[in-house]
C-alpha cells in the first residue's frame, strides 16, 4: 500500500499542520528553541512512515514505526512544555493531545499488524 493512502500517515500530516499553527502563537524568543523542536518532531513523525513503508522490508518498516513513535512522543512532551509555559490555551492543547493520541493508536496498530505477519520482502 503506498504511504498516501494510510490513515496513520494522513492524521500524522494533519498533525504537523496543527503544530505549526499553535507554534505561531509561541513568543518570538521561542522561534529556535521551543517552537523549532516541536516542528521538527512533528515532521519526523509521517516522515519515518513514509521512509519505512519505502523500505524493502517488514523489519525495516518496524524499525521506522517506532522511530515515529518516538518522534510523536517528542511532540508531544514539546506541546506539554508549551502549555505549561503558557504559550497554549488548554482547549488548543487537549484537542493537540487527542490528536497525538489516535496517531499513537494508530501507529500501534500498524506495528502490531506488520508485527504478526513475521518478517518479509515488502514489495
Amino acid at each position: 500500500m503506498h504511504w498516501k493512502d494510510l490513515e496513520v500517515w494522513k492524521q500524522a500530516h494533519s498533525l504537523i499542520l496543527v503544530a505549526y499553527r499553535l507554534s505561531n502563537s509561541f513568543p518570538e524568543c521561542e522561534r529556535y528553541r521551543l517552537t523549532s523542536q516541536l516542528c521538527r518532531a512533528a515532521v519526523s513523525v509521517p516522515a519515518n512512515i513514509v521512509e519505512g513503508n519505502a523500505r524493502g522490508s517488514t523489519k525495516e518498516y518496524i524499525q521506522f514505526l517506532i522511530m515515529a513513535r518516538g518522534s510523536l512522543e517528542e511532540t508531544r512532551y514539546f506541546a506539554l512544555l508549551g502549555n505549561e509555559l503558557g504559550y497554549l490555551n488548554a482547549s488548543d492543547y487537549d484537542q493537540f493531545e487527542d490528536r497525538c493520541e489516535s496517531v499513537s493508536r494508530m501507529l500501534n496498530g500498524l506495528l502490531r499488524a506488520l508485527r504478526s505477519k513475521g518478517p518479509r520482502r515488502l514489495a
